[in-house]
Formats: C-alpha cells, sequence, structure tokens
C-alpha cells in the first residue's frame, strides 16, 4: 500500500506500445506452440472490448489471419452492427453477419423471457421493452433484481423479480451468448483458428460472463487490463472515434442498459478503481475519498467485490473430475 492519493491517473498508468508488444508476441506464441492453430477468430459486437482485442489479434498475426463475426439479434442495437463493421474495415479484416434471431427464437429464448415478464407485469405485450436492473449491495444489503418494463405509451413499470424468475430470464438470455460462441467455434474450427475471448480484468475478476458462452476462448488477450485501461489503449491504437467514445451496454434487453445497472453498481471507471484499491490493499476510506462517497458505502463495495468473487468462481474452473483420466499428468 502506498501513501499516495488514490487515483485513476497512478492506478492505471501503463506503457501501451510495450504493453500492445507484449500481449502480440503472447498471443502468437500461444498459437505456435500449445494451440496450433494458423489465426484468430474475433466476435465483434461494436464495443471496446471486442473492438481492442480485435486490433490486438491484427497486430498479432495480420489482418489476413484474423476473421471477424458480427452476430446481432432481434433486440441488438443498430449501432452496435454499424460500429462493428466500421471496425472490421479499419482493420482491414475479412468479417461477416449472421443473424442469430431465428436460432434464439427455435430455441425459446424469446418466449421464455416473455412469459416472465408477462407474469410480473401482466399488461406485457407487443411493443413493450423490458431489462432487468440490480439492486441492494452497494447500500450494504442483499442484492436483488427488479424488472423494468416500458409499455408502448412510454410509461416505466418496475417490480422486484422473484429469485425463479430472475433465474428465468437470466438462463434464456444465456442462450444469445452460447449460441454467439457456437458460431465464434464453427468458423475456427473450419479455419483451423483459435477464438479470442473479450473480457477486460473487471468482467474476468467479477465474473461478469456466462460460462461456456463469452467465457470460453482459446485466448484471452484483455483479460488482465482494467477497462479504463482498455479505452485508454483503443485510443493509443488509434481505433475511430465512434468506438473510443461509446458508453458500455449489456446489449442483451430490449431496453437500453448500463452494466452498472445490471451487474456491478457502479460505473465502470469507478468500479476499476475500486477493484484497483481492494486489489492493493487501500482501505475503504481512500477509496471513499477518491469515489466521493462514505467510507461505509466504500466497506459496502470491497463487500461486494468479495462476494461476486465468491458466487462466480466457478465460471472459470474446469470440469470437476471424481477420478484420474487416462493421460493425466
Amino acid at each position: 500500500m502506498t501513501t499516495q492519493p488514490l487515483s485513476a491517473e497512478r492506478a492505471f498508468a501503463l506503457d501501451f506500445a510495450a504493453e500492445i508488444e507484449r500481449i502480440a508476441s503472447g498471443v502468437r506464441r500461444a498459437l505456435s506452440t500449445e494451440l496450433n492453430r494458423r489465426g484468430l477468430v474475433v466476435a465483434i459486437s461494436g464495443g471496446i472490448d471486442s473492438s481492442v482485442s480485435a486490433a490486438l489479434a491484427v497486430r498479432a498475426v495480420g489482418a489476413k489471419k484474423v476473421h471477424g463475426l458480427l452476430l446481432p439479434e432481434r433486440i441488438s442495437s443498430p449501432t452496435s452492427t454499424s460500429r462493428g463493421r466500421l471496425l472490421a474495415e479499419h482493420l482491414g479484416i475479412e468479417h461477416e453477419v449472421f443473424d442469430i434471431a431465428p436460432a434464439l427464437e427455435a430455441l425459446g429464448c424469446y418466449a421464455r423471457i416473455e412469459e416472465v415478464c408477462r407474469a410480473v407485469h401482466p399488461g406485457y405485450g407487443a411493443g413493450w421493452k423490458n431489462k432487468i436492473v440490480l439492486e441492494g449491495g452497494l447500500e450494504g444489503r442483499y442484492n436483488h433484481f427488479k424488472l423494468v418494463a416500458q409499455d408502448p405509451a412510454g410509461k416505466i413499470h418496475e417490480a422486484r423479480l422473484e429469485y425463479r424468475q430472475y433465474l428465468m430470464i437470466v438462463a434464456a438470455t444465456n442462450f444469445k451468448q452460447r449460441v454467439r460462441k457456437t458460431m465464434e467455434y464453427f468458423h475456427a474450427d473450419r479455419l483451423n483458428y483459435a477464438v479470442v475471448g473479450t473480457p477486460n480484468r473487471l468482467e474476468y475478476d467479477q465474473g461478469f460472463f456466462v460460462k461456456n458462452g463469452d467465457g470460453s476462448a482459446d485466448v484471452k488477450p484483455i483479460a488482465h487490463l482494467y477497462k479504463s485501461q482498455v479505452y485508454a489503449m483503443a485510443r493509443f491504437m488509434k481505433l475511430p472515434d465512434e468506438i473510443c467514445n461509446a458508453t458500455p451496454t449489456t446489449d442483451t434487453y430490449s431496453l437500453a442498459q448500463g452494466q452498472d445497472e445490471f451487474y456491478f453498481g457502479l460505473p465502470y471507471a469507478q468500479m476499476d478503481l475500486a477493484l484497483w484499491a481492494y486489489e492493493h490493499g487501500e482501505g475503504a476510506a481512500a477509496l471513499g475519498a477518491a469515489l466521493g462517497i462514505s467510507e461505509a458505502a466504500a466497506m459496502a463495495v470491497y463487500a461486494d467485490i468479495e462476494a461476486k468473487r465468491r458466487a462466480t468462481r466457478y465460471l472459470g474452473g474446469a470440469p470437476i473430475l471424481m477420478g484420474d483420466p487416462p493421460g493425466a499428468a
């Protein structure tokens, strides 16, 4: 721990040129010595994480050996696809668009979500939109979720979700990440490429990914970088301003939803600093002063970080075996 004031400038300082080369070299080494693959597949959402991951992939193996996928569905923002195209064209990589909505429809993704929405908001129907909002944890209370819906007239309706209702919506929306990952591995298999995972450090540490969905990958080039550093790296790499200035969203629900609403509780820049402070042994008073919140509120932030680590530890784990399989070291 240091006596210097806690600040983003101190926490996230990085030699970006050296770090980019270190990551690119590591990816090349992984492809040649461990994965035995000839290129990289990246699903591009139009967000900052997938954009920087795609740019790093190009730095590692060249544009001709990177295949980009844009995988929209029924409620994806058109902006996500347009930014994804912009990024792919900027990097000069081969890319294609595949609408996963028919697959999600066949799997019952949309029907299951709408079933819960109608149960919680009886008037829910055509033209309505929805999202889930997290509350409680940063106030020192147990986390709980609300279903926020907007009717066609623009009126907002809110109601607390029962646990099973919450699980049903999350399980159904997880189809989206898992179907996308299926498409990524299809193209990886046909090209003999490896799949690039795009979580940043905050998402990776706090379990903000879907097991066997966006959590699956062969290489994860930015999992050690805070999101604040990912934004700074995007600017250093001169990615398009539209991408560098994009606000993080989940792009999962039909109502616009920030990641802080659904999972983290704080905007990413504050949550980044909180995680850095936690990892470096900074006291709650120092964090509170840096974020402009009380020491008690900062302690609740630390408690929430610990709780998410405990609850999501299994997401990144290997299968639990009941004995040593053949060939085990």
